[in-house]
């Protein structure tokens, strides 16, 4: 069971990202798939996740509007575009699949996490 987290850097105020990431060993049918980050010296928090069955998605306050997800089921790939990037988005991307609502701390707990990639945004 591995999901595969890629696209992370380096990236100015204002610019933009896209994040994907890839599940194998495993079928994710009817599995939520999102992200989370972590900034140095914080908490990980909840990004944004997507459903299986109608691609419902839903975000966190402080990126609705400027992050958007998807997911493309032939590839078993969740993407994560971020535009408008600030500062305070700079953190280590996790992706994560669950039966459930991922922004739901009980979701969390019996979730798959993969690797992280690093989201660094200069000002």
């Amino acid at each position: 069971v591995q999901l595969q987290a890629s696209g992370g850097g380096l990236v100015q105020y204002g610019g933009s990202l896209r994040l994907s990431c890839t599940a194998s060993g495993r079928t994710y049918s009817g599995y939520d798939m999102g992200w989370f980050r972590q900034a140095p010296g914080k908490e990980r928090e909840f990004v944004s996740g997507i459903t299986f069955y109608t691609r419902s998605t839903y975000y966190a306050d402080s990126v609705k509007g400027r992050f958007t997800i998807s997911r493309e089921y032939a590839k078993n790939t969740v993407y994560l575009q971020m535009n408008s990037l600030k500062p305070e988005d700079t953190a280590r991307y996790y992706c994560a699949a669950a039966r459930g609502n991922l922004a739901l701390t009980t979701v969390q707990e019996n979730a798959y996490w993969g690797q992280g990639t690093l989201v660094t945004v200069s000002s």
